[in-house]
């Protein structure tokens, strides 16, 4: 048996209480008393009343206003209002109040029971239809909960996965699943048959959904193709898809790549007659937009897999070898020419530190001077005496590259081209002499006339000219061969002055004026004075030759740091772009020298030859017309502490 409901009697000490305490125990309520206000805040708190019965003032308070404050804290508390007085205007207050009941007098035993029971029953009817709005709202936000959690865990699938036949399985159940229909299915546009293929399916048969087609033309998926527009079918009466398919209802969406509809999302109920909702599409839509995105994830990851593998394949398989290192010179790739160099394991060099996997001295030194003094080329020998040549090149935002080519045949016939010269040099200087020798008989054994003569000066010329090549190829053998060994502790400037005094006659030959600056307390250095001298030679002869009659020649010495630079400048025809790489190879001459410039191209070479040699470097800049300028850097001497 159910609990009698509590009344609440808010209400000043009076007869009118007693009569309704009365009335309501006899109509088999329980009651409660609040005399005052604060009786009636705590009465509230803790008994919970089905109803309050309220007079017109308590305790000093009007009525109507306590109405207001207790509808604030209890909305679904009915609440009857007792009036002293027949009043209309205190009638209007409560109401306006929120009261679900009015007594006035005269107040009879059953009007006031009558009164609690219409306004019990009005508030079970009121709690009733909230209990069942609450219900369907919540059943409401669940179905939309439900809906937003499909939605996300799909949209992690998209971004997680790449298995799109695993995201667009998903796109299809989850698309049945939200509408409540029967079947799903995802049509994707063939470009070739210009037919709809079945790439998706939901509660089809495996046979049905590989032998399912659909022509473009007169059919509604291809009219969703054509248009780009959903289509939504819920009429009473039957729809036919394909021959022996009739649905009852349907929604079919378009897939977008961009403007273009690539396919058809779809639901259809065959067996149950129910209708689709406008809802129902835009959660069809929404779906297809994941499906598309998911189709283009996959064909954009297919051409980067594609090219990644092109890209390995080439890289892989390239002759030369290439290493690239991140800022903190950790590989980051290595192709297998670089491995097979150093006899290594692709796998092994991975994200380890350069100085660590790969101890190979030649390579650890072109690390250590790359980062202090790039240099364009460095050779990397081996003990079987493989060669090769590799370049050190920083790339921004990366870290940089090692390229390593093999050039050891190279090696190999410039020993071969070496020896020959050498060979040959020393052959010709035998017959040389002696032809020179004969050339100075001649006068000797009789007169001549002045054609004979002049005959016998172009003779003495020539063999000069070809004694002095064969000298420099002697001379270039020896350097490079490693024999010029001596070296003491000189000062450069003494042998630069050296140079200029022996060659002032050339100068005021050509009525040139050389600019010399050699600054002050120049460090020593140590080398071989006598090759430093032909480094210097060939270097103020060839500018003094190359600068026109009249112009200045510049030469600048001075320190800095730990090193002595040595720049000689002309004002002669410049050295073209094109060929400014090529200048100190052997035998190479300026495209545009001028003709009749005597010249082997063995000059340059020897001095890069002598200033390596003194662990220095060489190089050139020069403007068309307008002159060039050698630069020279050689360490300086440290003593040993």
């Amino acid at each position: 048996m159910s609990k009698p409901d509590l009344i609440l009697l808010a209400l000043d000490e009076s007869p009118t209480l007693h009569l309704m305490e009365r009335a309501l125990h006899a109509a088999g309520y329980l009651t409660a008393i609040a005399r005052e206000r604060t009786a009636l805040d705590k009465a509230l708190q803790e008994n919970t009343p089905a109803l309050v019965l309220l007079s017109e003032t308590l305790d000093g308070e009007k009525g109507a206003q306590l109405v207001e404050e207790i509808l604030g804290r209890f909305p679904t508390l009915p609440i009857l209002f007792l009036a002293a007085q027949n009043s209309a205007v205190l009638m209007q207050e409560a109401l306006q109040a929120g009261i679900s009941g009015y007594l006035q007098p005269p107040l009879h035993t059953q009007d006031i029971v009558d009164a609690v029971e219409s306004s019990l029953k009005r508030a079970h009817y009121m709690g009733d239809w909230v209990r069942r709005e609450v219900k369907r709202t919540t059943a409401s936000l669940e179905k939309r909960v439900n809906e937003l959690e499909t939605l996300v865990k799909l949209g992690r699938d998209i971004t997680g996965t790449l298995d799109l036949d695993t995201v667009l399985n998903n796109v299809v159940t989850a698309a049945v699943k939200l509408t409540n229909a029967e079947e799903g299915s995802l049509l994707l546009l063939d470009e070739k048959s210009g037919e709809l293929y079945m790439r998706s399916g939901h509660n089809f048969e495996e046979g049905f959904a590989k032998s399912f087609r659909l022509p473009v033309k007169d059919t509604l998926a291809g009219q969703v193709i054509q248009t780009g527009k959903p289509v939504m079918l819920s009429e009473t009466a039957l729809h036919k898809i394909k021959t022996a398919y009739l649905v009852q209802s349907l929604i079919y969406v378009p897939l977008r790549q961009k403007e273009r509809v690539i396919g058809v999302l779809g639901v259809d109920n065959r067996q149950h007659k129910i209708p689709f909702s406008n809802r129902d599409a835009l959660l069809m839509s929404i779906l297809a937009d994941y499906a598309a995105v998911a189709i283009e994830n996959a064909r954009l990851y297919q051409i980067s897999e594609n090219e990644r593998t092109k890209f390995e394949t080439i890289f892989s398989n390239m002759e030369d070898g290439l290493m690239i290192l991140d800022a903190d010179q950790r590989i980051l790739l290595v192709n297998n020419m670089i491995c097979a160099a150093f006899g290594l394991n692709a796998s092994a060099l991975q994200d380890k530190l350069v100085t660590e996997a790969i101890t190979h001295a030649d390579l650890l030194n072109l690390l250590q001077r790359s980062n202090k003094d790039p240099l364009r080329y460095h050779e990397i020998n081996f003990d079987d005496g493989r060669v090769f040549n590799a370049q050190y090149t920083p790339i921004p935002g990366v870290g940089s590259a090692i390229t390593m080519q093999d050039i050891t045949y190279l090696k190999e016939l410039d020993r071969l081209k070496d020896d020959f010269v050498h060979t040959v040099s020393h052959d010709l200087r035998s017959p040389l002499t002696a032809v020179l020798g004969y050339a100075e008989l001649l006068e000797r054994i009789g007169e001549l006339n002045d054609q004979q003569r002049e005959f016998v000066r172009r003779i003495q010329s020539s063999v000069q000219d070809i004694t002095a090549l064969v000298n420099d190829l002697l001379d270039l053998g020896r350097i490079e061969a490693g024999f010029d060994t001596h070296r003491e502790i000189i000062k450069l400037d003494g042998i630069l002055q050296y140079t200029l005094a022996n060659l002032e006659h050339r100068v005021k030959k050509k009525k040139q004026t050389l600019n010399v600056e050699i600054a002050p307390q120049l460090p020593p250095l140590r080398g071989n004075p006598i090759r430093l001298r032909q480094m210097l030679d060939n270097l103020i002869g060839n500018a003094i030759k190359y600068t026109p009659a009249g112009n200045d020649v510049q030469i600048k010495l001075r320190s800095e740091g730990n090193q002595i630079i040595l720049q000689v400048s002309d004002n002669g025809p410049g050295i073209p772009a094109d060929d400014q790489p090529h200048i100190f190879d052997k035998f190479y001459r300026a495209s545009n020298v001028p003709s009749g410039s005597s010249g082997s191209g063995l000059g340059l070479a020897i001095v890069k030859t002598i200033v390596e040699g003194h662990q220095g470097r060489i190089w050139v800049e020069s403007t068309l017309n307008k002159g060039t300028t050698f630069f020279v850097v050689l360490p300086a001497y440290k003593p040993e502490q």
